[in-house]
């Protein structure tokens, strides 16, 4: 994004829009410009290309790091993520385990015993920051470019990289699932009824980007990703303040604003309504909506006078 671009424009990333029951915002959303995805987009990708940015495809796992720490990592970093695979009948299916779902400890845990069994002698090395997992190479590793949640009740193996080098990567998975097979860890989630963490995903590998100052607007948000990306730009961020009326209420242009995302409906309401009110204030210009069931909604002012339509079968 360059600094022609338009100030007073604000991109939300919201929950997802089936849940959505409210007829009057219905209608309302129903007259923009609206368009989905197959999948739900890596958010990342999904806030840049609102921006009008190109995608990033490799670097991912040390954004977000650099979004934790606040310092840019100089090595080459993948993010190592806990995910439950199902074996099904002649497939592998995968489950994200968010970080509400694994514990800290647990995570610590198991991230601790890779190191001891698999990376004490090797070129790599795996760390936790937080709920995150990360692992550390001195060579680059193929890697997946999307996070588990894209991948979330579906097959693994479409994600997976192919070509030179992928065998490296195939045979580094295979050996986390094997020491991370009858773990402690997994043992005591199995009996207390949930799924084990049996592998992590590894995706977004490669080396953090040099600084450089881009034109972006501010952004309001809890992921680290997003505000690594926003510290390579010197750029700023916030975190989620709670309320779309409180990200309002700090800036007086456009903004980025990324909502949580486990919301009950009238969060999402709530949401809608503040930024309903914004628009039709000329407080924003126009609206770009990214809700994470992969429902994207481009809005402005004019679209009211789309009155003839009244609903819309992507949000069905």
């Amino acid at each position: 994004m360059d600094a022609s671009y338009d100030k007073n424009a604000a991109i939300a990333v919201l929950p997802a829009i089936r849940k959505l029951q409210d007829k009057a915002l219905l209608r309302w959303l129903a007259r923009s410009d609206l368009s989905v995805h197959e999948r739900p987009p890596e958010l990342l990708a999904g806030v840049l290309d609102a921006l009008g940015l190109p995608p990033l495809h490799e670097g991912l796992g040390a954004l977000r790091m650099w979004g934790q720490t606040g310092d840019r990592p100089t090595v080459w970093i993948a993010a190592a993520d806990p995910v439950y695979l199902e074996p099904r009948l002649d497939h592998l299916w995968l489950h994200e385990l968010t970080r509400d779902s694994v514990q800290p400890a647990e995570l610590r845990l198991l991230i601790d015993h890779l190191q001891e069994t698999l990376a004490e002698t090797t070129s790599f090395g795996f760390a936790r920051l937080g709920a995150c997992g990360y692992l550390r190479s001195r060579e680059p590793l193929m890697t997946p470019v999307v996070p588990p949640y894209v991948v979330d009740q579906q097959v693994p193996s479409e994600f997976l990289p192919e070509g030179p080098g992928a065998a490296e990567f195939r045979n580094l998975q295979s050996e986390i699932e094997m020491a991370l097979h009858d773990h402690e860890v997994n043992q005591r989630r199995v009996a207390a009824g949930k799924q084990p963490v049996n592998a992590l995903w590894l995706w977004g590998g490669g080396m953090a980007p040099e600084r450089k100052t881009r034109h972006l607007p501010p952004l309001f948000a809890n992921e680290p990703l997003l505000h690594g990306y926003w510290e390579s730009g010197n750029a700023i961020a916030d975190l989620w303040p709670g309320t779309m009326d409180e990200v309002l209420e700090a800036c007086t242009g456009g903004f980025v604003a990324v909502t949580p995302a486990q919301q009950d409906d009238a969060f999402l309401v709530d949401c809608l309504n503040a930024l309903r009110a914004a628009l039709r204030s000329d407080r924003v210009s126009h609206l770009t909506l990214l809700f994470r069931d992969g429902c994207r909604a481009d809005i402005r002012r004019s679209h009211a006078l789309r009155f003839w339509r009244r609903t819309s079968a992507l949000f069905e």
